[in-house]
């Protein structure tokens, strides 16, 4: 049996812990903020919305799992505003994480990998003309399963925000039992 947090501490996340599946909320409200189009991808990807699913079906979809495993990757800036320093951080966590959600999916395929932000595996997303070049692979977000990632963090006992000049980006994967040990 593998263990996914020491996985996530060979790829290199800062922090990794344990969630309590029971504790998550799906809100329409994290919906609405897609929606509003605040990063452009709704009904413009297969792993945002509406294309991933009601936010019921998400939340049916999760329920089916026991066990969940928030990662995040932690960058200091040189200012609040280092757009670079940004954009590396995003660059890193989006790379280990689809690392790791490469080697769970060979060890449990039915898990459920949550990344930050948008899929990114694709240059142009296919939708919704033709289907998607890598159902096995495609990430959703947090945000589109209707998590507040914030509140995700606060109950697996990370803080979501480490201070003034640091970006965090935090991501989950669902699991059933016996990938833990």
């Amino acid at each position: 049996m593998a263990d996914a947090r020491e996985l996530a501490r060979e790829l290199g996340f800062s922090r990794s812990a344990w969630m309590d599946l029971s504790l998550l909320r799906v809100y329409p409200e994290v919906r609405e903020i897609c929606a509003a189009g605040r990063c452009q991808r709704y009904e413009h990807s297969w792993s945002c919305p509406p294309a991933c699913g009601s936010l019921e079906h998400c939340a049916r979809r999760m329920a089916a799992y026991d066990r969940g495993l928030l990662v995040q990757t932690t960058a200091q800036l040189e200012d609040d505003f280092d757009a670079e320093g940004i954009a590396a951080a995003q660059t890193l966590h989006k790379m280990r994480f689809e690392a790791l959600a490469r080697q769970l999916r060979q060890l449990q395929p039915d898990c459920l990998p949550l990344t930050a932000g948008t899929c990114t595996l694709c240059r142009r997303c296919t939708y919704p003309e033709r289907p998607c070049r890598f159902p096995g692979k495609r990430l959703s977000s947090m945000e589109a399963y209707g998590l507040l990632v914030s509140e995700v963090c606060q109950q697996a006992g990370l803080p979501y925000y480490y201070g003034p000049k640091t970006i965090t980006y935090s991501s989950c994967i669902l699991m059933k039992e016996g990938i833990h040990t």
